[in-house]
This record gives C-alpha cells, structure tokens and sequence, in this order.
C-alpha cells in the first residue's frame, strides 16, 4: 500500500513563483516538500490555535458566564483603545 497519495493542484502565478523560487534556491527538493511543509505548518498553527482555545479561551467565557459582573462594557474597551491610539500617535510626532 502506498504511504502518499497525488494530488493536482492550482495555485494563483505568485504562489507558484514562491514555490518555484523555493525549489530554485535549493531550500527545498522539489514543489511536494514545499507543499507538505506549508501544511505541517498550517497544521502545527491549527493546533495551538485549538489549545488556545480550549486552556485559555473557554476558562474565560465560562467564568464570565459564572460571573458577569466582570465584564467590561464595549465602550470602555473603545475609550481604552482610543486613548492607547492617541498615546501611540503622540508618540510618533
């Protein structure tokens, strides 16, 4: 039984200059490696973002749930945000 399988794919011209490129350089062997390492990290990405998710995201929403007393409302994450700008801004004057 086969451990790969072939795939036909079509990719817009500056994904296959990048992949080209990639090959020409000598970073890579040929387009599949370059392929299958993009998607071991889309993998490795999906995961952390998953665990992310799950350790650190749920937590949050289920002790808001339990308590909504903590929440801060939307217009104090806008003035918050909008005086951090302003901050910033200055800054660069």
């Amino acid at each position: 039984m086969r451990s790969t399988q072939q795939f036909s794919i079509t990719l817009p011209n500056e994904m296959a200059d990048l992949v080209r490129a990639k090959v020409a350089t000598g970073e890579y062997a040929s387009e599949s490696e370059v392929v299958r390492e993009g998607l071991r990290i889309l993998h490795v990405r999906d995961r952390a973002m998953e665990d992310w998710l799950r350790e650190k995201v749920a937590p949050a929403y289920d002790a808001l749930k339990a308590d909504p007393s903590r929440a801060i409302s939307a217009d104090h994450v806008r003035a918050t945000l909008s005086a951090q700008h302003r901050k910033a801004t200055a800054k660069k004057r």
